[in-house]
Order: structure tokens, then C-alpha cells, then sequence
């Protein structure tokens, strides 16, 4: 089945000498894994190594066939350009570290316009912005919105969150309970949209504690996640 999509770069991996190894997730299909041959010496044409770098946007036509682990690209454009997000330093980072979380917790080949419109929303948000630190927090939280695990607000006003539960609550019940910065943290960002984000200062501790007990959360609810191994160069270039 001849297939067009817009898709994101999720992941490369060198194949041999001249080819990569692409996860890309795709609007059509959800992820899907793709041998692209001869990339790597290919100076001109359609399939130029430059199109492939992680969280880039990309229109494809591939040929899908059930049978393969790894389908095979016929054609690979450009869908939109960015200014700013593999060539500007602090934002490389964030997408090198979101580019490993995204890989690791989109599995499905299923399609999902909803969460993709989301990932290539936000992505070109970030790519427009000066101000961008806290990007990743608000990111993955409003993430777990599409992954099934979005924080249970109806009793906000509680002094404690469940980690595991989900949810706010009078008294701790495990040992997955969130308070203090944490938890005034959490609550301000499940108020908040990507527009007002800049509103909120968080100091570089309290960036990399939030940042814990989120990946923590993921791992909680989805039980293939992987703490990433970008973790700790992305928390030395943020600190």
C-alpha cells in the first residue's frame, strides 16, 4: 500500500556505511521504522540526510507492507522549515532530550491526528520563541493528555498528588506522593497554556526536581518507558 503522510523524526541510527535506520511518527499511521538506503553519500535528491535529523517535519511517501519491519521511503520533502531548533544550542538540547522520550514512549502503529497536530504544534511553537527553559515540563505534562495518564484535576485544591493514582488527595497513600515545590509547580503548569508559560520562573533545581518526578510519572503509567540517556547532559546545560 503506497502511503503519503506528513511525519516527525523521532529517531536515526547509522546502518552500515551509507544508510540510516528512521523511526518516524507519522500522521496516517503512528510510528513506523523505515532503511533508508544510500543517505549518507547522496548529495543531491530526495532523500538527503539533512531531512533527518530528529523532530524535523517531513512529507513522505512510503510503501507499506505488513511483512516488513523496516518499510522502505520513495519520496522525502521538507514540511516546513525551522529557523532556530537544530541550529541554536539550548533548543538542539531539548531536542535531543524530547526527541529520546517521544522514540521511546510512541510505539503504536495506529493513527492519532489528534496527538500528532499536538507534537507538530508545539514543535513549531518552540522553534518561534526567545523564551523556551520551561518548554519541556509543560511539554511532557500536557503530553500525557494523549498518552491516557493526564493528572485528575477535579480535586485539585488538595495538598497532595498520587503519582501512581493519578490524582490530588487529602492524605499520602503510597510513596509516590508529590509535595512542597513540586506540587505548587504542577499545579500552576496544569493551568497554564505554552502562550503564558514565560510567566512562571523556576530556578534551575527546581527545574531538574519537577523534571524527575514527571519522567518518573511516565515510567509509572507506561511500564516499557526508559529514564533517557540524555538526561544528565540536559540537566548540566540547563542548570
Amino acid at each position: 500500500m503506497l502511503i503519503t503522510t506528513n511525519a516527525i523524526v523521532l529517531s536515526k541510527l547509522k546502518y552500515k556505511d551509507n544508510d540510516l535506520i528512521v523511526k518516524c511518527y507519522t500522521q496516517e499511521i503512528g510510528s513506523v521504522s523505515f532503511l533508508v538506503r544510500g543517505v549518507l553519500k547522496s548529495k543531491k535528491g530526495s532523500s538527503k540526510a539533512a531531512y533527518f535529523q530528529v523532530l524535523s517535519q517531513l512529507q513522505i511517501v512510503f510503501t507499506h507492507k505488513n511483512t516488513r519491519s523496516l518499510q522502505s521511503i520513495k519520496e522525502t520533502k521538507s514540511n516546513g522549515v525551522y529557523t532556530s531548533l537544530h541550529s541554536h544550542v539550548l533548543k538542539g538540547s531539548i531536542v535531543m532530550f524530547l526527541s529520546e522520550v517521544l522514540s521511546n514512549t510512541l510505539q503504536e502503529e495506529e493513527e492519532n491526528q489528534i496527538l500528532y497536530s499536538y507534537l507538530e504544534n508545539t514543535l513549531l511553537w518552540l522553534d518561534s520563541q526567545s523564551e523556551y527553559s520551561n518548554f519541556h515540563l509543560l511539554f511532557l505534562l500536557k503530553l500525557t493528555k494523549y498518552l491516557g495518564f493526564y493528572p485528575d484535576t477535579t480535586h485539585i485544591e488538595l495538598p497532595l498528588f498520587n503519582l501512581q493514582e493519578g490524582h490530588f488527595e487529602m492524605k499520602s497513600s503510597n510513596k509516590y506522593t508529590v509535595s512542597g515545590e513540586n506540587l505548587i509547580l504542577l499545579k500552576k503548569l496544569l493551568g497554564t497554556t505554552f502562550d503564558t508559560l514565560p510567566s512562571i520562573k523556576i530556578n534551575a533545581k527546581q527545574r531538574q526536581s519537577f523534571l524527575s518526578m514527571i519522567l518518573l510519572y511516565f515510567e509509572l503509567h507506561l511500564g516499557s518507558f526508559r529514564t533517557p540517556k540524555s538526561l544528565q547532559v540536559f540537566n548540566q546545560v540547563f542548570s
